[in-house]
C-alpha cells in the first residue's frame, strides 16, 4: 500500500519505519516545511507537505491536536477514496483550552470538523515506546491491541490490517462519536491491553470522568519528580482506572 504521513515525531516516524519494513511505500512530511526533516533519522521518502498526499491509499496525520486545523488546505486536496487517519490526543496543557472539547465534543469529531472530512481514529491509545518496541507477530500470546474508531467500516478494516502489520491486534471501537472511549482518561488509553482486555476496557469508559482521570494520571507522573519510564506511565494509567 501507499502511505503519506504528515508529522515526523515519535509516532509518525515509528509508523513510517514499521510500514517500510513491511514492504509498504511511505512518504513523510512536516507541515511546517521539509527543512524540519533535515538531520532526522527517518525511514520513508521525505517530501514537501503538498506532495505527501499524491498517489496514496492512506494518509496519517500525526501532529499536535491544536495544529490540525492548520493543514485543512492540504486535506481539502486529498482524494475522497483515501483513508485519513488521525493519531492525536487533546491535552489542554499542550493544546491550550479548546472550548468545544471542554464542553463535551468528542476530540475526533472536532478534528473531523476542522479537517472537513471523515477520519479514522487510531494509533492514539498507546505510547511511542510501545509502538517502537512492543509489537509482536500475529498470534503471539499477550499481544497488545489498539482501538480503531470511525464511521466507514471498510476504512476501519484497512487500518486494523495496518495495525496487524505494525505488530498489534486491533479492536473496532465503534463510530467516530464513540472514539471518546479511547481518549486520555479512559481505561483503554496507554494501559497496554490485549484484544480481549481492550474490548472490555472500552465498555468501562466514563465520558464525564475522563478529563478528571486524565489529570489524575498527569498529577501522579508529575509527583514522581519528572523522571518516569514507560512502565511508570502504564502503571499510573492502570492504577487510576482500577482505583
Amino acid at each position: 500500500m501507499r502511505f503519506g504521513i504528515i508529522g515526523a515525531g515519535p509516532i509518525g516516524s515509528n509508523i513510517a519505519k514499521k510500514l517500510v519494513d513491511n514492504g509498504h511505500d511511505v512518504k513523510i512530511a512536516d507541515a511546517r516545511g521539509i527543512e524540519r526533516l533535515e538531520g532526522k533519522n527517518l525511514t520513508g521518502t521525505p517530501v514537501i507537505v503538498e506532495d505527501v498526499i499524491n498517489n496514496i491509499d492512506v494518509l496519517i496525520t500525526s501532529i499536535p491536536f491544536y495544529a490540525l486545523p492548520s493543514i485543512r488546505n492540504i486535506i481539502d486536496k486529498v482524494g475522497e477514496e483515501v483513508v485519513v487517519v488521525d493519531t492525536s490526543n487533546y491535552y489542554p496543557q499542550i493544546s491550550g483550552t479548546i472550548e468545544d472539547v471542554e464542553n463535551g465534543m468528542v476530540e475526533s469529531v472536532w478534528v473531523s470538523n476542522h479537517l472537513g472530512r471523515p477520519i479514522i481514529k487510531a494509533f492514539n491509545n498507546f505510547l511511542a515506546y510501545t509502538l517502537e518496541h512492543h509489537g509482536t507477530p500475529e498470534g503471539t500470546d499477550g499481544r497488545i491491541a489498539i482501538a480503531v474508531a470511525g464511521d466507514d467500516l471498510s476504512h476501519k478494516q484497512i487500518i486494523m490490517g495496518v495495525a496487524n502489520d505494525l505488530g498489534f491486534d486491533a479492536v473496532d471501537s465503534g463510530s467516530l462519536s464513540d472514539s471518546w472511549r479511547q481518549q486520555p482518561g479512559t481505561p483503554a488509553y496507554c494501559t497496554e491491553l490485549t484484544k480481549e482486555e481492550l474490548a472490555i476496557a472500552l465498555t468501562k469508559a466514563n465520558k464525564e470522568k475522563a478529563p478528571l482521570l486524565r489529570e489524575k494520571v498527569m498529577e501522579k507522573l508529575i509527583a514522581s519528580g519528572g523522571t518516569f519510564s514507560i512502565h511508570d506511565v502504564v502503571k499510573a494509567n492502570r492504577e487510576v482506572f482500577n482505583s
